[in-house]
C-alpha cells in the first residue's frame, strides 16, 4: 500500500509539473522577448536576425527585439545570451563561432552546454570576392599572382576566431601563400575595407556581396559551395574553380539559455519552422542569398557537434594558435 501511494504521489507530481509546463507555453509570451545579435549591424547575422524578429513579433503577438551586443569573433554576444534568465524571453542567433570558439579558445567564459538549442534557421553561401584592381579573374590566377609577390596582398576578414578568419588563414596554409591577414570588427567592416581598397580580398556570405559583384565594385572569383548558387548563377563554385577543399558556408542556428523550460523551446522551435516556411521569409531570405533550414532541437544539437568536429581539424590542419 505504501509503494501504491509513493507511485500515485509521483505520477501526481509528474501530471502538476506537465501541466505547469504547458501553462507556461500556452501563456509565452507575455511580454517583449529580447533577440540577442552577436555581431555589429550591417552583416549576416545583422541582416537576417532582424528579418527573424520581425516576423516571429508577428506571429506570437509580442515586441522582438533586436540587441547588437558585437565582439570577440561572436563570443561577447554567445556568453551575454548565455547568462540571461531561462525564462524565453532572451533568445540568441548563432553562427559557426558557437562551433569554432571551443576549439579556438584556451578560455571561454561560456561553454556550448550553456545554451539550449531552439533549431537551424538558415545556411548563407560564401564568395571568395576580391577588388576589381587586383589583376586576377580565377582562384588559381589570385594563387599564382600571391606567389608572384609574397607579402605584398592581404586578405580582410571579420575577426580572430570568426569563419571567415579562419577560412583564410586556411586557404593561405594550403596554398603556401604568404598573405597578410587583416582582421575587422566584423566582415561588414572588412567588405567596407575592401571596397575602399584597403584590402584585396575577403570571404563574406554571398548575401553581402552579390549587390556588390552586381554593381562591378566587386569581382567575386568563386562561391565556396560545391555548386553554383542562384544568387551568383554566372559565378563558377569552389569545385569548379580546381579547389573542392574550400567549401565553407556560414549556417545559423537560434539558442536560449541553458534551463529555458522545454516546453517553450518548443514553441519556439515550432514558430521558427513555420516562420522558415512562409513565402514571405523565403523570398526575403532569397534576396539575400539566404536558404531556409528547419529542423527539430535534437537535430541542431547534433548539427553543432559535427560542425564543432569540422571546424577542429580545420584550425589544427591551418596551423592556428590557440587564443
Amino acid at each position: 500500500m505504501r509503494n501504491f501511494f509513493a507511485v500515485l504521489a509521483c505520477s501526481v507530481a509528474a501530471l502538476c509539473t506537465a501541466g505547469v509546463s504547458l501553462a507556461q507555453a500556452q501563456a509565452y509570451p507575455s511580454k517583449p522577448i529580447r533577440f540577442i545579435l552577436p555581431f555589429p549591424p550591417g552583416g549576416g547575422t545583422d541582416i537576417l536576425g532582424r528579418i527573424f524578429a520581425q516576423k516571429l513579433s508577428e506571429q506570437v503577438g509580442q515586441p522582438v527585439v533586436p540587441e547588437n551586443r558585437p565582439g570577440a569573433g561572436g563570443n561577447v554576444g554567445m556568453e551575454y545570451a548565455s547568462r540571461q534568465p531561462a525564462d524565453g524571453y532572451a533568445i540568441v542567433i548563432a553562427s559557426p563561432s558557437l562551433a569554432i570558439s571551443p576549439n579556438l579558445y584556451k578560455k571561454l567564459n561560456y561553454k556550448q552546454d550553456d545554451l539550449t538549442l531552439i533549431g537551424r534557421v538558415a545556411s548563407i553561401p560564401n564568395a571568395f570576392v576580391i577588388h576589381p584592381v587586383v589583376p586576377a579573374k580565377t582562384v588559381k590566377e589570385l594563387v599564382a599572382l600571391a606567389r608572384k609577390s609574397p607579402g605584398k596582398m592581404n586578405f580582410g576578414t571579420g575577426g580572430g576566431g570568426t569563419s571567415n578568419d579562419l577560412a583564410a588563414r586556411y586557404f593561405i596554409g594550403e596554398n603556401k601563400l604568404k598573405i597578410l591577414v587583416v582582421p575587422h570588427k566584423g566582415v561588414n567592416q572588412a567588405t567596407i575595407g575592401l571596397l575602399g581598397g584597403q584590402v584585396d580580398m575577403v570571404v563574406v556570405g554571398v548575401a553581402t556581396s552579390a549587390p556588390h559583384v552586381n554593381a562591378g565594385k566587386l569581382r567575386a572569383l568563386a562561391t565556396l559551395t560545391e555548386k553554383r548558387t542562384e544568387a551568383m548563377p554566372n559565378v563558377p563554385s569552389i569545385v569548379e574553380a580546381g579547389f573542392p577543399w574550400f567549401q565553407v558556408d556560414t549556417w545559423y542556428v537560434m539558442a536560449a539559455p541553458a534551463g529555458t523550460p522545454p516546453a517553450i523551446i518548443s514553441r519556439l522551435n515550432s514558430e521558427f519552422n513555420k516562420m522558415l516556411v512562409s513565402a514571405d521569409i523565403m523570398k526575403r531570405m532569397e534576396d539575400r542569398g539566404a536558404i531556409p533550414v528547419t529542423s527539430t532541437p535534437a537535430e541542431a544539437e547534433q548539427f553543432v557537434k559535427k560542425e564543432t568536429a569540422t571546424w577542429g581539424k580545420v584550425i589544427k590542419d591551418a596551423g592556428v594558435d590557440r587564443l
